[in-house]
């Protein structure tokens, strides 16, 4: 059995499947396949491992129907048209449950840039700025005994939410579809509604989906009901938010600042405003870049690739989202 990477892996996960004999095809150029050549490459070869932002819709997948799996090398399906997928009889599978820890630790990293401006200030290091100083100028804030904001208190929020809470005594609120209580107790968490959670935050983390119910809810009216003080955190989807809208609520002071591993759109153009703004902190989509947790991924890949192959139900279904 072939399988086609649209990325080179991790060794981990490489390694899982050529000892499963499975021959493995590397894209290795520095660029993203057109849709023709990954056509190509798929009808070449029984499976497709999938990383990357290109979008997997129905007429690819018209064209490429023998394909006993496409494994992403991610936990997020939203590029993915998976209804079609599952009407074509094409299994989808993720890679959950690994990357929580790495994810929230970015959030964790962007909320403390954000209220110290580490970002701006390393900048002036480099621009010769480190000089004169007085005690007023370029001030930070503190995170200590605030109020953190969690939108979809699933497995990443909940680490974040551990981690501020630990670190700094925050109080936690959240929204959700459904109450988490396995959380509202560990964390003494109280479950509020989405305006609830605009007004009382300090620090908003966004931890959810991106789904047409979520797309750019984070927007004009949502940030004009935010606390002038407050810090707007997104390292889910940068669908989720609107960005020209959240420029402009930087720019009129609605809100103090924000911190961004993931942009709408993306990647960010190098002369987007936002990287200038001395209270923004934002990063390339570095969420589960760490060795240890790529390697974690690239194995539950690799791992639901071998069961497809030898006709087991796959460990890490996207499909059941809809019904065959």
């Amino acid at each position: 059995m072939k399988v086609f990477t649209t990325r080179v892996i991790p060794e981990e996960g490489l390694t899982i499947l050529q000892r499963a004999g499975i021959t493995v095809t590397q894209w290795t150029e520095m660029r993203e396949l057109t849709l023709e050549e990954m056509i190509v490459k798929c009808n070449e070869n029984d499976a497709l491992l999938f990383a990357g932002g290109r979008k997997i819709d129905r007429p690819f997948m018209e064209q490429c129907r023998h394909l006993k799996v496409i494994a992403l090398l991610s936990v997020g399906y939203d590029n993915v048209d998976v209804k079609s997928a599952t009407e074509l009889g094409l299994q989808i599978t993720n890679t959950p449950g690994v990357l929580s820890n790495a994810t929230a630790d970015t959030a964790f990293l962007l909320m403390l840039s954000v209220a110290r401006k580490a970002f701006y200030h390393h900048k002036r290091i480099g621009q010769g700025a480190w000089g004169f100083s007085t005690p007023t100028a370029n001030l930070g804030i503190d995170v200590e005994g605030k109020t953190l904001g969690i939108w979809g208190l699933g497995n990443i929020g909940t680490v974040m939410a551990k981690r501020c809470r630990a670190a700094f005594g925050m109080k936690i609120i959240y929204c959700n579809r459904h109450r988490n209580e396995a959380a509202e107790k560990e964390l003494d968490a109280t479950f509020v509604s989405f305006d609830e959670l605009l007004q009382q935050s300090d620090v908003i983390s966004v931890h959810t989906s991106l789904t047409p119910e979520t797309k750019e809810k984070f927007n004009k009216d949502a940030f004009s009901k935010m606390k002038p003080g407050a810090i707007f955190i997104n390292t889910a989807r940068g669908g989720i938010h609107n960005e020209a809208d959240l420029l402009a609520a930087l720019q009129q002071g609605q809100i103090w600042g924000a911190g961004l591993d993931v942009t709408n759109p993306e990647p960010m153009k190098a002369d987007n405003p936002l990287l200038d703004m001395p209270t923004v902190a934002i990063l390339p989509h570095i969420g589960s870049a760490t060795l240890e947790t790529r390697n974690a991924m690239s194995r539950i890949a690799a791992l639901n690739v071998i069961a497809a192959f030898e006709g087991k139900p796959v460990p890490n279904p996207v499909n059941h989202i809809y019904s065959l």
